[in-house]
């Protein structure tokens, strides 16, 4: 009986390897593009196994990424089967035209999916996964920092230590507290619902937050269902936790901030158009609100003379919310395993409804 089980452990020994060798060798004629010269190896290695892999040597953001990349990805794209898309440019009419009707899949490596053409990937019958929940613990990270940041006056006090005047005296430079604050969350989806665990030992006095709907995790949260006008006229912290969408555009606005207390702080860790940054700036200028802090703004970068940047009120990060090592390392892993799903015929992991 010993024998013949160690012969069946054996036999599968064989041809279970062999079996797997055929399944990559039928996939390895694929051919996947990856957007940018700065994919993480753990994504690459994930699609190494199993395809034929074309990356750009250009980095895919900022002015490089508008010349450069774009001009490489044009001629790399043809035949292929998906696309890892590494930047937040858009992927365009003109790059969909030269892959060919054989393209399957756009695995966009973030959260966000503003930039991927939505309505030309479904009239084409493409499919679409993004990277959401991996970051959303660096993102609720992030938030807590601008929080922190924007609420203790940080651009003020750093300032102070660039220029090494500092104010001295025991009412200076003071700030305020999340201890006994209400925080509000416009969007209590995974980074939301990061952000309120990560200040659980603030000793916030209340969460609301508001969206579409109710979210059943938030009863475990202690957060309320609130309308966004109650949120906004109640909060001192308000978190913008929301995908960028025609719906969310603006949301913060003239007639939003003027709903807000004077003392109320936005945080934004979203997108940089759920602002009206011309309205923002109004109204920390005028001190209609306390302050804001920023990890996102229109355009990227910001101009180093932009007016926004003069504001003492106002603490701005460059877009580093899931900038940790783990984290761009499960996006990249994440997305490379939706492209290995969408080419075997398997559901993706994180399919985007288009």
């Amino acid at each position: 009986m010993i024998a013949h089980y160690v012969a069946v452990l054996a036999l599968v020994a064989v041809t279970l390897p062999a079996s797997c060798v055929a399944n990559n060798t039928m996939t390895k004629n694929l051919k996947v593009l990856v957007s940018s010269n700065d994919f993480p190896a753990s994504g690459l290695k994930v699609l190494e196994e199993h395809f034929t892999v074309v990356q750009t040597k250009y980095l895919n953001f900022g002015e490089e990424g508008r010349t450069l990349a774009k001009e490489d990805l044009l001629k790399l794209i043809p035949g292929s089967s998906a696309l890892v898309w590494l930047s937040h440019h858009p992927i365009s009419k003109e790059l969909l035209d030269r892959a060919g009707p054989q393209l399957k899949l756009v695995a966009t490596v973030s959260a966000g999916y503003n930039h991927c053409n939505l309505d030309e990937l479904k009239a084409r019958g493409i499919k679409l996964s993004n990277t959401p929940n991996v970051l959303a613990s660096a993102v609720a990270e992030i938030a807590v920092g601008l929080m922190l940041g924007a609420a203790r006056r940080f651009t003020e006090n750093l300032d102070q230590v660039h220029k090494g005047d500092w104010e001295i005296g025991f009412d200076k430079v003071l700030g305020q507290d999340i201890r006994g604050s209400t925080v509000g969350i416009i969007g209590l989806g995974g980074i939301g619902q990061a952000v309120v665990k990560r200040l659980a030992g603030f000793e916030v006095s209340k969460f609301v937050y508001t969206g579409h709907r109710e979210k059943p995790e938030a009863k475990a949260l202690g957060a309320e269902f609130v309308t966004q006008d109650q949120l906004l006229a109640q909060s001192d912290f308000i978190v913008l936790a929301v995908p960028l969408t025609n719906e969310t555009k603006h949301m913060i606005n003239k007639d939003t901030l003027g709903k807000m207390k004077s003392n109320a702080i936005v945080i934004n860790v979203g997108r940089g158009d759920l602002v009206d940054q011309e309205a923002l700036y109004d109204a920390l200028k005028n001190k209609q609100i306390y302050a804001a802090g920023l990890d996102v703004t229109t355009p990227e970068p910001l101009p180093k003379d932009h007016k926004l940047l003069t504001l003492p009120n106002l603490f701005v990060l460059p877009h580093i919310g899931s900038a940790t090592e783990r984290t761009r390392s499960d996006m990249a892993v994440l997305a490379a395993n939706n492209v290995v799903n969408a080419l075997t015929g398997k559901p993706l992991l994180t399919p985007v409804n288009l």
